[in-house]
């Protein structure tokens, strides 16, 4: 708890005045005289004052004109006037509009002074305390607010608001979704990182997921995972939206297209230029967090992601080659050229499965 003991500035034009408020009030507090308002200000800009008493009837300037110099200088100092009963409603306006915390009249009794001093000293701690709580608490938003944003950046968003409306009994409830999955993955990125350092590789990643998951956002698309160089996105889930198929397909597109930038910077590098497979599937999935109570993650699992992530593995000899299964591409077939493969026995499956290898849009 902070000391009570106030610095206290007592401003009148009267020198009689100031050697009695100093002789009663010198012991509990720290007092500054001023014979002007001038003066006043000048000790202000030498001294921490805590308290101002002015009176209201000075030469060149009032206590209120003073106070209100003041107060844009010094807001946290408690303001005083004292004052006249002629002069009671100019100081009632002030005391509504915030300039003054208390007047007190002349002449003034020293007991019923003491009191109001101390009531403006605990106004004033506690002012300050108040303050000190505000500065505290806005720093721990601002800290949250950080955490919400990099947490953000390893969850998507629209998980983070999810999570943080639904109940925790809630949280690991699945729900099923139709979604359409896009698979992603850089061709000879093993044989190729071999030729650079560990830094460099990081920095080629970043640049790549960067490129890419911009594609992603922009299509309404959501990264739901990066796994060495392959990227793992979802149209549908967790964000609900409309033509998954169709999004997916022209991120897929614009992927293709914008490896021109990572060739740009790479290149010449690497010896080689950069190509990616891309898989697409669509179907029904389960969506949600899964995980144990201390390690939670958004997930979206079933046949249609396994599918999707094989459909991809077949590109692994065609460079920048668009794999989609039948059932994405009849939704876009109006849309895109396409060359029809010869059914293909997917691993793990047991029946033939038709895709087709996109060639651009029509």
């Amino acid at each position: 708890m902070q000391s009570e003991k106030l610095n206290i500035l007592y401003v009148d034009d009267e020198e009689q005045n100031l050697v009695s408020f100093k002789a009663a009030f010198r012991r509990n507090h720290h007092v500054y005289t001023a014979t002007s308002g001038r003066a006043g200000l000048d000790i202000l800009q030498q001294h921490p004052i805590h308290l101002i008493v002015t009176d209201q009837r000075m030469p060149e300037m009032t206590g209120i004109q003073f106070l209100e110099k003041v107060i844009h200088l010094y807001p946290d100092t408690v303001r005083m006037i004292l004052t006249g009963f002629s002069d009671v409603e100019v100081i009632i306006s002030a005391i509504n509009t915030g300039r003054v915390f208390r007047y007190i009249t002349k002449p003034w009794d020293q007991n019923e002074l003491r009191m109001t001093l101390d009531n403006a000293s605990q106004f004033y701690w506690l002012q300050q305390r108040n303050k000190t709580l505000v500065e505290e608490l806005q720093q721990k938003v601002l800290e949250q607010e950080k955490t919400l944003r990099l947490f953000q950046k390893y969850v998507p968003e629209e998980v983070v608001q999810q999570t943080l409306q639904a109940d925790e009994s809630d949280l690991f409830r699945g729900e099923v979704r139709h979604v359409a999955v896009l698979f992603c993955d850089v061709r000879g990125f093993t044989t190729f990182s071999e030729q650079m350092t560990p830094p460099e590789v990081v920095d080629f990643l970043n640049a790549y997921y960067g490129i890419m998951a911009d594609c992603i956002r922009l299509h309404k698309g959501t990264v739901n995972q990066f796994v060495g160089d392959e990227i793992f996105a979802c149209f549908g889930a967790p964000l609900l939206t409309e033509q998954n198929e169709r999004n997916a397909v022209f991120c897929a597109l614009e992927m293709v297209k914008r490896l021109g930038k990572l060739n740009e910077r790479y290149a010449a590098r690497l010896g080689r230029r950069i190509a990616v497979g891309i898989g697409i599937h669509a179907g029904e999935v389960v969506a949600g967090n899964t995980g144990s109570e201390d390690h939670i993650g958004y997930s979206v699992t079933g046949d249609t992601v396994n599918t999707g992530s094989r459909i991809e593995s077949l590109t692994r000899d065609f460079p920048n080659a668009i794999l989609v299964s039948e059932t994405v591409y009849r939704q876009v077939e109006h849309l895109v050229n396409a060359q029809a493969w010869e059914p293909v026995v997917l691993r793990g499956k047991k029946d033939p499965c038709q895709v087709y290898q996109l060639e651009g849009m029509k």
